[in-house]
C-alpha cells in the first residue's frame, strides 16, 4: 500500500492530510495562520510562517508512526493563488506576501484590461486586480528597492516547490489562470508583458513550467532528514487550491460543477469547449490536458461567517465552530429571507459575475426585532445567491450542469447546504472527505508517481461520493423573490459603492502627502 501527503496551504490555516493510494485518510495536522490588514483592500501574511507551520505537519506525520516512511509515496501541495512573495535567492521572504484577497493594485489591473490584448480572453477579458501581473506592476512602481532586490517575486505554489525541492519552477496551473498565459496564444503574446508594464519582472521568474501533478523531483535532503522522511519521496508540482479541490470533489468530466465554501467560495467545472461566459477563463490544458477549466466565485463567504462572529456577536464570544453552530442551530428555525433581511457579502469586492472590486458589503432591512442569527442566516442566504447569479451566467452562455459537488469548510455545515440547495433549486452532492483540497493534491500526487494511471481511475479508486443532501421546493419560490433584491441591492448602490472607494482612496493619497 502506498500512502500520499497532501499539503493544502489556506489563507486561515495548514492543513497537511497523509492518505492511502485508497483515499482513506490516516493523519490530518491543522495549524492556524495570523493575516494583517495594513490598509483597506490590502491583505497580507509571513511567509515563514507557513514554512514554520509545514514542518511541523511533516513531523507529526512521520512521529505518529502510521504508516512506514518508505511507504509514502509522493508530496504534492495547493496553494492559495495570487499570493505573491518577493525572495531572496535563499527563498526568505523581503517583504510580507500579498495575498490573494488583496486588492491594492486595481489602477495597474485596470491599465492592464486597457491593453485589450487576445489573450485576455482567456481569463474573462477582464484583469482582476487579485492577480499576478498587476501586483507585479505596483511593486513595481510602490515599491522599486524591494523589487530591485528580489531574486525571484512568485507565487505561494512557487515558494513551496523551492521549500520542497529546492528547485525553481513555475506552475502552469497557476500561470493559465492568474497570470493570463494561455497556451492557445503560445504562452504571453509578442508585446503583451511589455503593455502590461511587467516585462523587467520576467527575470525574477523561474524559466522552468510544470503541470499540475508532474514530477519535480525528491524532497531536499536536509529537508527529509529534519521531517523524518523518506529521501525518496517524490515531491509532484502543486498549483491553485481551487484546482485540487476541484480534483478532490471528483469533477474532472464536462457538465459537473465543484463548489469548493472555505473563506472564499470557488465555483468550477470542466468543458470539451471554451465557454466565453463572465467567469474566469477559459483556461486551456489547466487541469486536464485537452479540456478547458471554467470557473469564479466569490471573494468573501466563509470570512464574511468569520467577521459577522467575532467583530459583531457578544464581548468575550470567540469564533468557534462551537459558536458558530449553536447560532445556525437557532437559525435554522427562521423562515427564509430571514424575516426581510438581504444581506450583500461583497466585502473584497466581487469576483464573478460582476468583477468589480469597489463593490462593498451591505446588510438591509434591519429592525430592532432583529438578532444575530436572522443576520447569520441572511448572510448564508448572500453566499447561496452569488453561488446562483455565477451559475445562472454560466448557463446562459451553454454550460449544462449536470450535478453539482460541495466541499470545504461551508460544506459541513448543514444548514448552508441546505440553503444553497434550495436557493439553486438542485440537489447537492458532498464527498465522504470534507478535506476536498487535501485530497485532491493526494490524487495528484498517486497519478504522478505511477500507482494510478490517470484521473479517472485515481478519482474512483479515492473519492467518495454521498447520497444528494435534501433541498426545499416551497423555500425555492420564496427565495425566487430574494434573489431578485439581491440582485437589485447591487445596482441600487453600485454608484454609492464606487464614490464612497474613490473618496477614500482619495483622502488616503492626501494624508500621505
Amino acid at each position: 500500500m502506498k500512502y500520499f501527503i497532501g499539503i493544502d496551504v489556506g489563507t486561515q490555516s495548514l492543513r497537511v492530510c497523509l492518505f492511502s493510494q485508497n483515499g482513506d485518510k490516516r493523519l490530518e495536522y491543522t495549524e492556524d495562520f495570523t493575516t494583517s490588514y495594513p490598509a483597506p483592500l490590502q491583505v497580507e501574511q509571513d511567509p515563514e510562517k507557513w514554512w514554520t507551520a509545514t514542518i511541523h505537519a511533516l513531523k507529526e506525520i512521520t512521529n505518529a508512526e502510521v504508516v512506514d516512511v518508505e511507504d509514502i509515496a509522493g508530496i504534492c501541495y495547493a496553494c492559495t493563488s495570487c499570493t505573491v512573495v518577493v525572495l531572496d535567492q535563499n527563498g526568505s521572504s523581503l517583504r510580507p506576501a500579498i495575498m490573494w484577497m488583496d486588492e491594492r493594485a486595481i489602477t495597474e489591473a485596470e491599465q492592464i484590461t486597457r491593453t485589450e490584448n487576445s489573450v485576455l480572453q482567456y481569463s474573462g477579458g477582464i484583469v482582476s486586480p487579485q492577480w499576478m501581473l498587476p501586483k507585479t506592476a505596483w511593486l513595481l512602481k510602490n515599491e522599486p528597492e524591494v523589487f530591485k532586490k528580489a531574486y525571484r517575486i512568485v507565487e505561494q505554489t512557487d515558494y513551496f516547490t523551492f521549500k520542497l525541492t529546492g528547485l525553481w519552477t513555475l506552475g502552469y496551473n497557476n500561470l493559465v489562470t492568474k497570470w493570463n498565459y494561455a497556451s492557445l496564444s503560445g504562452g504571453w503574446p509578442e508585446g503583451f508583458l511589455r503593455d502590461a508594464g511587467v516585462e523587467v519582472a520576467c527575470s525574477k521568474w523561474p524559466k522552468k513550467i510544470l503541470k499540475l501533478g508532474e514530477p519535480v523531483g525528491r524532497i531536499k535532503t536536509e529537508l527529509a532528514d529534519e521531517t523524518g522522511l523518506s529521501r525518496d519521496t517524490l515531491v509532484l508540482q502543486g498549483g491553485v487550491d481551487s484546482h485540487a479541490a476541484m480534483v478532490g470533489l471528483s469533477v474532472i468530466a464536462p457538465g459537473d460543477l465543484g463548489i469548493v465554501m472555505g473563506t472564499s467560495t470557488v465555483i468550477m467545472g470542466q468543458s470539451d469547449t471554451p465557454i466565453f461566459a463572465d467567469i474566469w477563463g477559459p483556461y486551456p490544458d489547466a487541469v486536464i490536458d485537452g479540456t478547458f477549466t471554467i470557473g469564479g466565485g466569490q471573494t468573501t463567504t466563509g470570512s464574511v461567517i468569520d467577521w459577522l462572529v467575532s467583530e459583531l456577536s457578544l464581548s468575550g464570544i470567540n469564533k468557534d465552530l462551537q459558536r458558530i453552530g449553536a447560532l445556525e442551530r437557532e437559525a435554522e428555525h427562521i423562515p427564509p429571507g430571514s424575516n426581510g433581511l438581504v444581506a450583500l457579502n461583497y466585502f473584497q469586492g466581487n469576483r464573478t459575475p460582476i468583477k468589480d472590486p469597489k463593490a462593498r458589503g451591505a446588510i438591509w432591512g434591519l429592525t430592532l426585532w432583529h438578532s444575530l442569527p436572522h443576520i447569520l442566516r441572511a448572510f448564508y442566504e448572500s453566499n447561496a445567491y452569488g453561488t446562483r447569479h455565477f451559475v445562472e451566467n454560466l448557463e446562459q452562455h451553454g454550460f449544462e450542469v449536470n450535478r453539482i459537488i460541495a466541499g470545504g469548510g461551508g460544506a459541513k455545515s448543514d444548514l448552508g447546504i441546505s440553503i444553497l440547495g434550495s436557493v439553486l433549486g438542485r440537489p447537492i452532492l458532498t464527498t465522504q472527505e470534507s478535506e476536498c483540497t487535501a485530497i485532491g493534491t493526494a490524487v495528484l500526487a498517486s497519478i504522478g508517481c505511477g500507482v494510478h494511471k490517470n484521473y479517472e481511475q485515481a478519482v474512483q479508486q479515492m473519492i467518495k461520493i454521498e447520497p444528494a443532501r435534501e433541498w426545499s421546493t416551497k423555500d425555492h419560490s420564496v427565495y425566487d423573490f430574494y434573489y431578485d433584491k439581491y440582485l437589485q441591492t447591487y445596482t441600487q448602490l453600485k454608484d454609492l459603492f464606487h464614490e464612497v472607494v474613490d473618496f477614500e482612496e482619495l483622502n488616503a493619497v492626501k494624508r500621505v502627502q
